[in-house]
């Protein structure tokens, strides 16, 4: 009877276990990304220390809108810049139904190598958007490529990133 009490015990324990794994990994899964760069995650920053070099660098900006949110969203026009130096561009939202509509953005960097040196000071991921119907709204980014990257001789051939966003309608209300 204790036996079978203790390894109800341990099976319950393991099903809390994984329950609580699930729910974690996709932060845990987002730390390990932002910290190590991988899958074209770009790092935040507060300000970029290390200065200006005099490589150039082209930024283009890129936007995709799930179906279920029907939003339009414009992307910032493409720079070229010094590498290091921090940049603002804004990303144009405009919801188009007649109710409230919040949505996210997730994002990534492509090519993948480069997103461990592509940081963002400020930036409208991760945050819900609510939009009034017809509203229109500018979404700011503030970012700099990480001088360090002239250092990595797999990326001297590198002369333009892609930064995309993926907005989706979030399940909260509003949506």
């Amino acid at each position: 009877m204790a036996s079978n009490k203790r390894v109800g015990i341990i099976c319950a324990s393991v099903v809390f276990g994984m329950v609580g794994l699930a729910y974690a990994s996709v932060p845990l899964y987002a730390l390990f990304c932002q910290v190590t760069g991988y899958g074209g995650t770009p790092s935040r920053a507060d300000d970029n220390p290390k200065g200006v070099i005099a490589r150039e660098m082209t930024v283009r900006f890129d936007s995709n809108v799930d179906h279920s949110l029907q939003w339009t969203v414009t992307p910032a026009a493409t720079i070229t810049d010094k590498i290091g130096a921090v940049d603002t561009v804004n990303y144009v939202a405009t919801n188009h139904s007649d109710k409230p509509m919040t949505g996210m953005a997730v994002f990534n960097v492509s090519p993948e190598r480069a997103g461990y040196y592509f940081n963002k000071i400020e930036c409208f991921c991760f945050t819900e958007q609510t939009l009034q119907p017809g509203e229109t709204v500018e979404m700011p980014i503030v970012f700099f490529v990480d001088p360090d990257l002239a250092e990595n001789k797999d990326l001297n051939t590198i002369k333009e990133i892609t930064l995309s966003y993926t907005f989706y309608a979030s399940d909260n209300e509003g949506s």
